[in-house]
């Protein structure tokens, strides 16, 4: 969920809670206010009949209009004395008018005239329907609460929009950032004092890991290449020193020894080299490559190199895999991964290169288990029970088709590891 949704559908929640809480004391205040006007009528109207009666005078029939009744009738001093002599009380009692039965406010009064005599006087009007009441004020809390919910959902999302705007920005900024391109400057500018520091403090961040990794590239590639002839003196150094015949025998085997280990170096400079050559967009060629012509070039020479493991390879070519791209990086790219397949493969294995017009595909048999997809790309990975691998090439690979705007992606099924590479994503 997004965070603006998020926000909205809590601020909904609350404000709902919020308008049903007050929705119930509200219906209360209300029939107590109600009850409080009713009640004060009803006094009024009590104390001028009492008065009216006492003084002897008739009473009008202004007092029995409006639904408006009285009853009076003669008590004991006893009952008196038991009852309250005002009491208000909800009853329902027969309107003569109406020829129906209603709920009424009633007031009682308990009074005594000048010869002694207690009188009870009932004074009533019909009351308001209170579930009726009850019925409409839910029905307009219900329309009240409904308009006020979807306008400040509405008001929120059209606000918080605006507000997260920077923080968008910036998002949309980090998923543009990439470590071996040259990004452009943060420009998002912002009156809000947190998101100017998550600003600041991201921007800092990510141009410092691209420094380090400009730094660390640099590095590479020069030791690289300032190895280079160190390496190769070394190895005709020794290649003619074993030439010597006063060497004996034993030491001709540790002079060999040493000469492989210097060969493995020699590779692996080499190798990060053309990595650092890559990452700095030193091959610029551009023409149309035919990844079908290419490959036929290069694996007769990879299976001369692998008789012994008489691997079993298949062509399966719908269609010729074509990209523009350097030729040099495209050679690179197709024999490694090429070469991954027969030097990860097991004795009588089986390679099968897959062409059509929107991938490639090099599938081949070896372990029985998928190799770690967040791995395999990381300089310096070794597949289990191969560390004479210099690591490199499938980093390398990577490095080529992001340079050249291809995918490259990785798959283990049906005992087969599959490496895919293509002009857009397709599931594999």
């Amino acid at each position: 969920m997004k965070l603006l949704h998020h926000i909205s559908l809590r601020l909904s929640v609350l404000m709902a809670l919020l308008i049903l809480s007050w929705s119930i004391p509200f219906y209360y205040a209300l029939i107590d206010e109600v009850n409080d006007e009713t009640d004060d009528s009803l006094e009024k109207m009590s104390e001028i009949i009492i008065k009216r009666t006492l003084a002897g005078e008739e009473l009008e029939e202004a007092f029995i209009s409006n639904n408006n009744q009285f009853t009076i009738r003669d008590v004991s001093a006893e009952y008196a004395a038991s009852h309250d002599h005002i009491r208000y009380e909800d009853r329902e009692v027969y309107v003569k008018e109406m020829r129906e039965y209603e709920s009424a406010r009633m007031l009682t009064t308990i009074y005594c005239d000048d010869d002694g005599n207690f009188h009870e006087l009932e004074v009533y009007t019909p009351h308001i329907e209170k579930d009726d009441l009850r019925e409409t004020i839910f029905k307009w809390m219900l329309t009240l609460a409904l308009i006020l919910l979807f306008g400040t959902m509405l008001l929120n999302t059209l606000s918080m929009r605006q507000t997260m705007k920077p923080l968008y920005n910036l998002l949309h900024w980090t998923e543009l950032f990439r470590l071996h391109k040259k990004t452009s400057k943060l420009v998002n500018p912002t009156n809000i004092d947190e998101f100017r520091q998550l600003n600041e403090t991201v921007e800092q961040s990510m141009l410092r890991s691209q420094k380090q990794y400009e730094i660390q590239k640099n590095f590479i590639g020069n030791a690289s290449h300032e190895l280079q002839t160190p390496l190769a003196v070394c190895m005709n150094q020794l290649e003619l020193l074993m030439e010597d015949p006063a060497l004996g025998e034993e030491q001709i085997v540790e002079i060999g020894k040493v000469i492989r280990k210097l060969r493995n170096m020699v590779q692996l400079n080499r190798t990060l080299l053309n990595l650092s050559r890559i990452e700095n967009g030193q091959f610029t060629q551009s023409e149309l490559v035919s990844f079908q012509n290419l490959t036929e070039r290069i694996l007769p020479d990879l299976q001369s190199i692998f008789t012994a493991m008489q691997i079993h390879v298949e062509m399966q070519s719908p269609s010729d895999f074509q990209h523009v791209m350097d030729p040099t990086l495209a050679t690179m790219l197709l024999t490694n991964l090429l070469k991954n397949a027969f030097v990860h493969n097991k004795q009588g294995g089986l390679v099968i290169v897959e062409s059509t017009a929107d991938h490639l595909r090099v599938l081949n048999s070896g372990i029985e288990e998928a190799l770690p997809d967040n791995q395999i790309f990381v300089p310096f990975y070794h597949t289990p029970g191969k560390q004479n691998s210099t690591g490199l090439g499938l980093p390398i690979s990577q490095a080529i088709c992001r340079q050249s705007g291809l995918y490259i992606k990785y798959k283990f099924s049906d005992a087969m590891h599959c490496f895919e590479i293509g002009k857009e994503s397709s599931d594999i």
